[in-house]
Parts: C-alpha cells; sequence; structure tokens
C-alpha cells in the first residue's frame, strides 16, 4: 500500500512541475503561432522571397555586376549577353540590373511608410483605446473621415504640389503621403486590441500598485497588443510597394534618374511593341516582392488566430 502511495504521489509531482512528457507541456501563443508557422510552406516561400528581396535592395552588387545606368544606344533591345540575362532596353540598359537595384526604393518606401504607419496607428490607437469616451470618439472620427479617403487619388493630388525633382525629396514625400492615408486600419486594430488588454488582471494590478497610465500603456499594455499590428503592416508594406510603384507608373511618385520599377514598366509599358522583355521583368520582381509580403502578413495572421485552431 505504501507503495502504490508513493508511485502516485511521484507521478503527481512529476505532473505538477511540467517534467513529464513534452507534448503534455502547456506551450504559450507564440510558441503554437511558431509550430505552425514551421509546418506551413507558404510561409517559408514567402519567407525566402522577402529575404531575397531585402537582399538585393541591401546588396544588389551580390546579384549583378553591371550597372543599371550604363546605357549605350547602339545595344537597343539587344538579346541576352553581357552579363545581361534578358537583354538591353530602348536605351541600351541591362533590363536585370535595373530590375534589381529598383528593389532598393521600392523596398525603402514601403519599409519606411509602414514603419510610420506604424508609430502613427500606434499612438492614436493607444489613445483611444486606452481612455475611451470623447476621446475615443473624436479619434474614431478622425479614422472614419481619412479611412474615406481614396488613398491613390489622394496621393496623386497631394504629390502633385511637390515641384522638386530631387530624388531625396520624392522619396519622402512618397513615404509620407502614403504614412498619412495608410494609418487607418492599424489604428482600428490596436485599438480593438488595447480595449480587450486594458480589462486583463495584469493592468488592474499594475493599477493598484501605483503605476500611472503612461507606464500602463507603454509597459503592460502595448507588448502585449503589438502582434496582430504587426501583421497589418507586414501586409500594409506589400501594398505601399505596389502604391509606389503605380505613383511612379504615373508620373507622379519617384522619377529619374531614380531606378524603380514603376518607373521602368511605364518605359516599359511605351516600347512594348518592340520588346516585351523591359515590361515583364520589372512586372514580375514587383508582382513577386508584394505577393511575398501579403502571403508573409497572411501566414502570420493565420499562425496568431486562436480561432482557426
Amino acid at each position: 500500500m505504501s507503495d502504490l502511495h508513493t508511485v502516485t504521489t511521484a507521478e503527481a509531482a512529476g505532473s505538477g512541475t511540467g517534467s513529464g512528457d513534452p507534448a503534455t507541456r502547456p506551450r504559450s501563443l507564440a510558441g503554437d503561432a511558431w509550430r505552425d508557422l514551421r509546418r506551413n510552406p507558404i510561409f517559408w516561400v514567402s519567407l525566402f522571397l522577402v529575404v531575397a528581396v531585402t537582399a538585393m535592395a541591401a546588396l544588389p552588387g551580390l546579384f549583378t555586376a553591371n550597372d543599371p545606368q550604363d546605357c549605350t544606344l547602339s545595344r537597343q533591345h539587344a538579346g541576352p549577353g553581357g552579363g545581361a540575362p534578358f537583354g538591353y532596353d530602348f536605351q541600351g540598359c541591362d533590363i536585370y540590373a535595373r530590375a534589381v537595384f529598383g528593389a532598393r526604393a521600392s523596398l525603402l518606401v514601403g519599409a519606411f511608410s509602414a514603419l510610420l504607419t506604424g508609430l502613427i496607428a500606434i499612438t492614436v490607437g493607444m489613445l483611444a483605446g486606452y481612455f475611451g469616451r470623447w476621446i475615443d470618439a473624436a479619434l474614431s472620427r478622425v479614422i472614419d473621415v481619412v479611412l474615406g479617403i481614396p488613398l491613390l487619388l489622394a496621393a496623386i493630388v497631394l504629390l502633385k504640389r511637390i515641384g522638386s525633382d530631387s530624388p531625396n525629396v520624392r522619396i519622402m514625400a512618397v513615404i509620407f503621403v502614403l504614412a498619412i492615408l495608410g494609418w487607418t486600419t492599424a489604428a482600428r486594430v490596436i485599438r480593438s486590441s488595447v480595449i480587450s488588454a486594458k480589462q486583463q488582471d495584469y493592468v488592474a494590478a499594475a493599477r493598484m500598485l501605483g503605476a500611472g497610465n503612461g507606464r500602463i500603456m507603454w509597459r503592460h499594455i502595448l507588448p502585449n497588443s503589438l502582434a496582430p499590428v504587426i501583421v497589418v503592416l507586414t501586409i500594409a508594406l506589400g501594398s505601399f510597394i505596389a502604391a509606389e510603384a503605380t505613383l511612379s507608373f504615373l508620373g507622379i511618385g519617384l522619377k529619374a534618374p531614380t531606378i524603380s520599377w514603376g518607373i521602368d514598366i511605364d518605359a516599359g509599358r511605351t516600347h512594348m511593341r518592340e520588346s516585351a522583355l523591359p515590361l515583364v521583368v520589372p512586372s514580375t520582381f514587383l508582382a513577386l516582392t508584394v505577393l511575398a509580403f501579403i502571403m508573409l502578413g497572411d501566414a502570420i495572421r493565420d499562425a496568431f488566430d486562436p480561432k482557426l485552431r
């Protein structure tokens, strides 16, 4: 009888300390999400494409040895050769080299637009969700107004007023315009997350211990509300890249001598009868990049959504 009591006690102690079968140990939401992501081939494919495009933007010399601005009219619409696997465009420029170097401007605009969007959305969403009442009502009406403005149409109107053709000025202008017009969805998401988080016990405990509103917001609520907005911003990054290419295609966003996929697509469109590759190559790079960020965001969202488990 004592032996049976000893075995039962040992088993209970083992299960209580979590030192038993690893499969029975409790897992966190992040652990469950990472387990699902590892089994998702879409996550790995999109992550590979994102890493490849990021490396292309940061270190284009690893992907091509040709200068994208080395253009000679004698090579106009010439076929592959001389390190140019897709040949040359109507100005005699290496199509592949321009597509590789075009990733830098597009990714730079997308990344900084998403970063600025996140800062605006977190500030507005935190204030609206935490304080509620008239602050929430006022900020929610601001969100509704901005959300009702067509992004591309408003961006065209605003960028038309930028008189400078300086590459740095144009890049900064596109970043600010896209961020100012594109933060509303992320703000709504973080507002909902903050409303849910501020009702948790750890917030009440922090308030009882004398923590002020600022400490509660930035030390306790924000870290537990970031996951959904990171997913939204990952998807938005791809959308911003597509928006920049569209604006550059229309001649309103980035302008030459800046190398951009949108600029090259516009140039390839006007000369597509002579050769289709100057249009197809940058369009393919753009489509794969946008698709990669959207698929990555969707995979992360599905992994962190408890309703899909």
